[in-house]
C-alpha cells in the first residue's frame, strides 16, 4: 500500500505549488485565455466593438482579475506572461497590428496593466478592511500608524508596515503589501467616504501613475 503525492493542489480555482510561485497557475490562466482569444479573433469581424469587449471581459480579463491580489509584488518576468494576454486582448479588440505600440491602446481602453490591477485589488481590500467591510481576519492584518509625538502624520491615515525578510515571499503577503501600497496613496484617495468613490479615485490615481 502506498500513497500518491502530488506537487500542486488546487483551491478555489487557484493552483498552489510548494514555493507559492504560482507559475503553474499563471501558465494555466495564459493557456486558457489564449484559447478563448483565438476563438474570439476568428469571429471579431462579425462583432461590434461593444460585443467583442463583452466577450473578452467574460472569457479573458475576468480570469486575469480572479484572485489577482496574489500577483501584487510578483516578479515582472512572471507577471509579463499575463500582461501579454491583456495586450493580445487589446489588439484583437481594437484591431491593432502586432508591431504597433500597445501602451496607447491600453490607455484608450482605460485598461490598467496587470500589475496595477493587482495593486488595485489589494488597495480595495485594504479600504474595506479599514471600514469594517471586510472579514475580520483581513482587518486584523492592517494596523493604523500612531506616532508617539504629535506629528502631521497623525491624521494622515497611514498604516504600520511590518518588517519582513527579503529572502522569503513575505514581500507579497497582504500584511506587507497592503500598508506599503496604502501609505503611497495621496491623502485625497485614502480619505474618501464610500467604496464607489474610492474605486473611482483609485483608478484615476493608478491610471495617471501608469499612463501619465
Amino acid at each position: 500500500m502506498y500513497s500518491h503525492f502530488t506537487k500542486n493542489v488546487k483551491n478555489l480555482g487557484v493552483t498552489l505549488d510548494p514555493d507559492l510561485s504560482f507559475d503553474d497557475h499563471i501558465k494555466y490562466i495564459s493557456r486558457t485565455a489564449f484559447f478563448h482569444l483565438r476563438n474570439i479573433a476568428k469571429i471579431r469581424n462579425y462583432l461590434s466593438k461593444i460585443d467583442a469587449e463583452k466577450l473578452i471581459h467574460a472569457f479573458v480579463t475576468s480570469r486575469l482579475d480572479y484572485c489577482n491580489v496574489l500577483f501584487s509584488g510578483y516578479p515582472d518576468k512572471s507577471v509579463n506572461k499575463l500582461q501579454l494576454v491583456l495586450n493580445t486582448a487589446a489588439r484583437i479588440l481594437t484591431r491593432t497590428k502586432k508591431f504597433n505600440h500597445i501602451t496607447p491602446v491600453l490607455a484608450s481602453l482605460h485598461w490598467l496593466p496587470v500589475k496595477a490591477r493587482a495593486d488595485f485589488k489589494v488597495l480595495l481590500l485594504t479600504y474595506k478592511a479599514l471600514h469594517q467591510l471586510a472579514p475580520t481576519y483581513l482587518a486584523e492584518l492592517v494596523q493604523p500608524y500612531i506616532p508617539t509625538r504629535n506629528l502631521r502624520s497623525k491624521d494622515a491615515g497611514l498604516l504600520i508596515v511590518p518588517k519582513i525578510s527579503k529572502q522569503t515571499a513575505g514581500g507579497r503577503a497582504f500584511s506587507y503589501r497592503a500598508p506599503l501600497l496604502w501609505n503611497e496613496l495621496p491623502i485625497w484617495v485614502r480619505n474618501v467616504d464610500s467604496v464607489q468613490t474610492f474605486k473611482s479615485q483609485l483608478k484615476t490615481y493608478l491610471f495617471s501613475k501608469v499612463y501619465g
